[in-house]
């Protein structure tokens, strides 16, 4: 056993130098990826710096699906950097459809990254900004996901209004991490139906854009128990920007102070709202490598 501990990240670098680059030489047709995961929030990503080909909605939710694809929670792409950047990244949620953000997501592959070019430090762009991500040492990965948009407009809500206090029943706080998300609180998050609760406000008309939706039980004045449905996708163990826009909204509640602990089903978040934005820090897990074939991928269209 202690050998194969020693040989398994050598196995794993060898399959990314070697195995990957033959795979785009003899089948260009065939697609290699990784499927990573933080705290169960799963995700397949493809590195489109060794084979170029284009994501459509279509192919995204024929991979997103549990018995006929590989199945996620959101697929994302690795590009190459720009202006200095070490990786531009693209999001896709289950349904095909894209995302600004993903903060988990964005994790696993800030950590991949620097195993990968041996850095602690890393500066990703997104389409929600420039993202900044270190090694946060005890095998955590840290990634700063910028700060918090409050305003209605930057939501983005269909309407002005107060975003603290927001015109529905439970009086939610609504909050933008580069996605839309609308957090209530009550007094237990193990109780409320999430698979009924969620899709009725991810649609509600106040967000044209949908909203991720969070039920948040203050623990303590610095810890919080959060479940999440996620736009797009349905009820995941964990979500990153879910968390970071839980954070903000208790904070600004008074019900927490702007660092937290934020317990969800996949396990523990710690968030920090800090002056550069929010911090936040967890485990990731590479959990293998694999190819979709030209025969899936033809099947998808």
């Amino acid at each position: 056993m202690p050998f194969f501990n020693f040989l398994h990240p050598t196995l794993d670098s060898l399959y990314m130098q070697v195995y990957m680059p033959i795979m785009s030489t003899e089948n260009s047709s065939a697609l290699p990826f990784m499927k990573m995961h933080g705290l169960g929030n799963d995700f397949v990503i493809v590195d489109a710096r060794v084979q170029d080909r284009t994501i459509t909605p279509e192919l995204a939710k024929g991979i997103a699906h549990r018995q006929l694809g590989a199945g996620f929670d959101q697929l994302a792409v690795i590009e190459t950097g720009g202006d200095g950047s070490d990786a531009h990244l693209i999001f896709y949620n289950a349904d095909g459809s894209t995302s600004a953000a993903c903060g988990n997501a964005t994790r696993c592959i800030a950590r991949h990254l620097m195993e990968e070019t041996g850095k602690t430090a890393l500066t990703l762009t997104t389409e929600r900004g420039t993202l900044f991500a270190r090694d946060a040492g005890d095998g955590l990965t840290s990634v700063n996901m910028g700060p918090p948009q409050l305003d209605w407009q930057e939501i983005p809500l269909a309407e002005e209004m107060d975003t603290l206090e927001l015109p529905i029943e439970g009086i939610p706080v609504a909050t933008g991490m580069g996605n839309p998300h609308c957090t209530f609180f009550v007094e237990d998050a193990e109780v409320i139906p999430l698979e009924e609760f969620g899709p009725r406000y991810e649609h509600h008309p106040l967000y044209p854009e949908r909203t991720n939706v969070q039920v948040a039980q203050v623990v303590g004045p610095d810890h919080i128990r959060m479940r999440v449905w996620e736009r797009g996708v349905g009820v995941t163990m964990a979500s990153g920007s879910s968390s970071c826009a839980t954070a903000v909204a208790a904070a600004r509640r008074g019900l927490t102070g702007r660092k937290v602990r934020i317990d969800l089903d996949g396990g523990t978040l710690w968030i920090n709202w800090a002056e550069d934005g929010v911090w936040m820090t967890g485990p990731t897990m590479h959990v293998f490598n694999g190819v979709f074939t030209s025969e899936f991928l033809d099947s998808l269209g």
